[in-house]
């Protein structure tokens, strides 16, 4: 009988094992091509696997994407070992070799894949005709030169590895130094309105822009290994996954990573087929068509806007109502929404990663702030300008406070009430095209990913449906004042 219920036992822990849902992965990547390229291959693997995947694209700079993996938002993305040595772990003094970041990693329950095969060091390039003319072959060059201007990316101006401790290594002389978009770097770079940037060894903008790299003849910058970087308990929870990602050592050389991303830049190839044919894979390759992705973005884009307006509205006219009824009460209730809304969108956007993690909830928090002061400023407005008479009939009827507010105060304040929330639903349209650079979606993943690949057609593919959207939503809200709102008809 021990027996007979042994086997019983194994056979119900092996259908268990049949039926058991797949692992779900989730992939990050940074907001330039290359990263996306690994992200790509990363998500391509954990699926050969057996997982179901999830990519978050462009999702920033490397700290936004690392504080993703250690807080879980992701489980696996791709890294340098020059940024873990120098920028995550900056202070810490760890050296840019494999065991020491290896321990450093521990400590965040984070683990370090074996060498991808190339190393994507930092450089200094300049337009090549500028640099001939003015004989600067070394970064050491650029010391003869205090008048030009430079223009690196807003993540090298601040990190670890990039231009303070660039300027200190080389003396240079430069103050005329600003932060970009990487990509509006470039573009600044062709215009002339900027003679340096920061670029990596195997970018394909380094072709696209005719650009000189600066040969670091001081040995600043250090390697910079590519590496897959996951959590501990996907090795739990997936293992097959993480057997694949350890597999995949020395697979991509420089000159491979080098023409995949000269593919989607220079030739205008999509990010998930120029990283499934280098992995053999371009019959498993799905891409969306336009109207596909356009239906994708709108509805990511309205589940944003929707959610947090409606929120809004719950919130910001009952406290208008109190602004209005209660005047001290009033003035720190238009103070504090007033103040939300001075914060820029994209620091708001960030302020709630810790809170809320990546994607649509801290998306959702940052466009509900936004929208309370029009909407609380226009509810108070709305009451305190209803005409003393009219309340003062109201109050002569016998009619309580609450059936005051409800069946007169509100329907003549109707008409600004419903121009507050037409303002916040403007708003909240243009702002969530930022809500691409935390992972949430909507239509600035087309306008993020057409910067970066430099497409006009992409840009527009975003920027377009946003406009009109907001030009809809406007047009919704000005009728509905018309119908609705008792003064415009008098």
């Amino acid at each position: 009988m021990k027996g007979l219920a042994c086997a019983l036992l194994l056979l119900v822990a092996a259908a268990a094992t049949a039926n058991a849902a797949p692992p779900h992965v989730t992939v990050g990547s940074k907001a330039f091509t290359e990263s996306v390229i690994l992200g790509d291959i990363a998500a391509d693997l954990a699926r050969e696997a057996g997982a179901t995947v999830t990519h978050r694209r462009e999702l920033g700079g490397t700290r936004v994407v690392w504080d993703a993996l250690a807080r879980g938002d992701i489980d696996v993305y791709a890294d340098y070992t020059g940024t873990l040595a120098r920028e995550i772990f900056a202070g810490e003094h760890v050296p840019d070799r494999r065991a020491a970041l290896q321990h450093a990693l521990a400590k965040y329950h984070i683990r370090m894949g074996p060498p991808l095969g190339f190393d994507n060091t930092y450089a200094l390039g300049m337009r090549e005709d500028e640099a001939a003319k003015l004989g600067i072959r070394s970064i050491s060059d650029l010391q003869r030169y205090p008048q030009l201007r430079f223009g690196f990316s807003n993540e090298f101006m601040s990190r670890g590895d990039g231009w303070p401790g660039l300027q200190r290594a080389y003396g240079l002389p430069q103050t005329q130094v600003r932060g970009l978009e990487h990509e509006l770097a470039y573009r600044a770079l062709a215009s002339g309105a900027i003679a340096l940037t920061d670029v990596y060894s195997t970018d394909a903008n380094i072709l696209y822009y005719h650009l000189r790299v600066l040969r670091d003849d001081r040995n600043y910058f250090p390697d910079y290994r590519a590496v897959f970087l996951y959590r501990d308990d996907l090795a739990t929870r997936a293992p097959q996954v993480v057997a694949r990602i350890e597999a995949f050592a020395n697979r991509i050389s420089t000159a491979a990573m080098r023409r995949m991303n000269a593919a989607v830049k220079l030739k205008g190839r999509s990010d998930e087929v120029v990283a499934a044919q280098f992995l053999g894979l371009t019959g498993n390759v799905a891409t969306e068509g336009f109207w596909d992705r356009l239906a994708t973005r709108t509805t990511e884009h309205l589940y944003l806007v929707g959610l947090s307006l409606a929120a809004a509205i719950l919130i910001a006219i009952p406290l208008g109502i109190a602004a209005a009824r209660f005047r001290l009460t009033g003035q720190v209730i238009l103070a504090l929404v007033g103040i939300a809304q001075t914060i820029p969108a994209l620091a708001l956007l960030v302020f709630m990663i810790p809170l809320l993690g990546i994607g649509g909830p801290p998306a959702i928090l940052a466009l509900f702030l936004y929208s309370l002061l029009p909407i609380v400023r226009n509810t108070h407005a709305g009451l305190t300008d209803i005409d003393p008479a009219l309340a003062e009939s109201a109050q002569a009827l016998g009619l309580p406070p609450f059936a005051r507010l409800r069946l007169i105060e509100l329907p003549l304040a109707l008409r600004p009430i419903l121009a507050g929330i037409k303002t916040a639903a403007v708003i909240n349209i243009g702002t969530a095209t930022l809500a691409a650079l935390i992972g949430a979606g909507g239509y600035g993943q087309p306008i993020l990913t057409g910067i970066r690949l430099d497409s006009i057609p992409l840009i527009l593919e975003g920027a377009v449906p946003a406009a009109l959207l907001a030009l809809v939503v406007q047009g919704v809200f000005e009728l509905a004042e018309w119908r609705l709102g008792p003064r415009a008809r008098q």
